[in-house]
């Protein structure tokens, strides 16, 4: 028997089940709050989850090192990002890993035969810095085109890194190259889209050369964000976590909806570092105690 549906009841319907799994949801994320904000009566514990997470520091620019460490101490977090090795003993204090070792200049990149030197120079400086401690990561980047087409921009950072990975496989770690948007926060970045990225990855031919797939950026610049990491997880070695638009909280004022992304994620099986990195627009521990209660599956 065909019953047919109005519009209304299948809306009802479709209301009613989507409140049911966010009932659901608030009742099994790991944390003080929800996703939507409901308070639970789980203390926020990262390291419960599968996935290893760790903050960026330059996100909050109005806190020290030190406070922060205690912080993403106690959330349960491995690390924190982008650091030098001056910062490292603060880190060790606490436990806590640089997730991610700084390097050279994010416009001076290796796309740009003209900046090599300057960038291979920091970057061997970061990788034997970062080898001393036992430690993973090294952030590069391509740089900003300045004119030169994808292809050249391609054969350079290839020549470039084929200088360089060597040195980081000798030394036990990986060479990162971020994935940035060239749309809304930094104009003329060749390295803006995961087909680029993962070209580049497969001509290198290194496992200690991955990509950093930041996801506010690449929601930006190409969307289809979970389907694109079951896809290409492979060539990721390291991932960035941010609101879209604004660069703000994992909240409900934007398009982005983490924990299924977190869930696709641990699915793959990934074992490195999953890395905070939104601008807080409120509260800064309440933001960043709510992203990890999220992204902690």
């Amino acid at each position: 028997m065909n019953t047919p549906l109005s519009r209304r009841s299948v809306l009802t319907r479709t209301l009613a089940s989507a409140a049911g799994a966010a009932t659901i949801a608030g009742t099994t994320l790991h944390g003080e709050e929800s996703a939507s904000g409901s308070a639970t009566n789980t203390p926020v514990n990262a390291k419960s989850g599968r996935l290893n997470q760790s903050v960026c520091k330059w996100c909050y620019r109005s806190m020290s090192l030190e406070d922060l460490a205690v912080q993403a101490a106690e959330l349960g977090l491995v690390g924190i990002d982008l650091l030098g090795p001056a910062d490292f003993p603060t880190l060790k204090k606490h436990g806590l890993v640089c997730t991610m070792v700084g390097s050279h200049a994010l416009t001076d990149g290796l796309c740009d035969t003209k900046y090599h030197d300057q960038a291979i120079e920091k970057i061997n400086a970061a990788i034997e810095a970062t080898s001393a401690e036992g430690w993973k990561n090294v952030i590069c980047f391509s740089g900003n085109a300045r004119g030169i087409d994808r292809k050249t921009g391609m054969k350079n950072c290839v020549d470039a890194l084929r200088k360089v990975v060597p040195v980081a496989e000798a030394a036990n770690v990986t060479l990162q190259m971020e994935l940035l948007n060239s749309k809304v926060d930094h104009a003329d970045y060749m390295c803006d889209n995961s087909e680029w990225g993962v070209e580049l990855v497969k001509q290198v031919g290194s496992d200690n050369f991955k990509l950093l797939y930041d996801i506010y950026h690449m929601q930006i610049m190409e969307g289809d964000i979970i389907r694109t990491i079951e896809k290409n997880h492979p060539y990721y070695g390291h991932y960035h976590t941010a609101g879209n638009p604004g660069r703000h909280e994992l909240d409900d004022t934007q398009e982005l909806f983490y924990p299924p992304i977190a869930q696709a994620i641990a699915e793959t099986g990934y074992q490195g570092y999953f890395a905070h990195e939104f601008i807080p627009a409120g509260d800064p521990m309440t933001g960043l105690r709510k992203a990890v209660a999220q992204c902690t599956v």
